[in-house]
């Protein structure tokens, strides 16, 4: 997802364009949602990024340090039936379970348990990283300080971490789907540059790259963000060319290439 971070300008004008879709936003909702869906097409090829409408939004980060009551009240829930074991283990009962985040559209599912309560459980924990890994919120680079929660993952290496960030936690930790989700957005805030990134977080890039590669998920959630960059990068162009174009009022031209 992207945010407000990607620049207004762009937003303003990637709103204008016929060719993007916008999706999502529920009819006034009983939570704080300012979070809609843009999709973008490319010769065939599409990407999608939340994006957060307000930068001076208090409420978009605040999904992932909900109870999970309240959480799920933000949630769709249906149950189906899932292929499992046969004979008298075969599952007979709708016990997977699906959530779909509705301030977000986000959508998580568990089939591997014959509990329905285990199912849920398990799909609720994955909404959360999905939550961490898709939804953006903005970051303003100007006297960057990291968070707390981004604090407890970096590295001991790292010259901000301060004495009471306590010891690193890890991928294992429930806590560092929150240092992941501030992580990815400096991340996304910097146009992807890892190098950027380090340097705002006192460390090498080296040590920041083995923190990505520490999560398969969070390695996958770069890797994409990079690459929505670069998608971003060649709309950028083409809106400029167009306007380029109209207003010499010359002959139509491709749009420029990723070169």
């Amino acid at each position: 997802m992207a945010t407000a971070a990607m620049g207004g300008g762009f937003m303003n004008q990637i709103m204008r364009s016929n060719t993007v879709s916008l999706v999502g936003k529920a009819a006034a909702p009983p939570w704080p949602s300012s979070y809609f869906l843009v999709s973008l097409k490319r010769k065939g090829i599409g990407f999608q990024l939340y994006c957060c409408s307000n930068t001076n939004n208090n409420n978009s980060n605040t999904y992932l340090t909900l109870k999970d009551k309240e959480l799920m009240r933000q949630c769709e829930l249906s149950t189906f039936k899932a292929s499992g074991p046969g004979g008298q283990h075969r599952n007979k009962r709708e016990s997977a379970v699906r959530l779909k985040h509705l301030p977000t559209g986000i959508i998580a599912q568990a089939v591997e348990d014959r509990s329905q309560h285990m199912n849920r459980a398990s799909a609720l924990a994955r909404l959360r990283t999905l939550i961490a890994l898709k939804v953006r919120n903005p970051v303003s680079l100007e006297s960057y300080s990291p968070p707390p929660e981004l604090l407890q993952i970096l590295p001991r290496n790292s010259t901000l971490r301060r004495s009471d960030s306590g010891p690193q936690i890890g991928p294992n930790n429930p806590k560092f789907i929150l240092g992941m989700q501030a992580l990815l957005d400096l991340i996304f805030a910097v146009d992807g540059s890892i190098s950027d990134a380090a340097k705002l977080l006192g460390m090498s890039t080296g040590a920041l790259s083995r923190l990505i590669l520490s999560d398969d998920s969070l390695c996958k959630a770069v890797n994409e963000l990079r690459a929505s960059k670069q998608q971003q990068l060649w709309w950028e162009k083409c809106y400029k060319l167009t306007a380029l174009v109209e207003t010499s009022d010359s002959a139509s031209g491709d749009c420029p290439t990723d070169e």
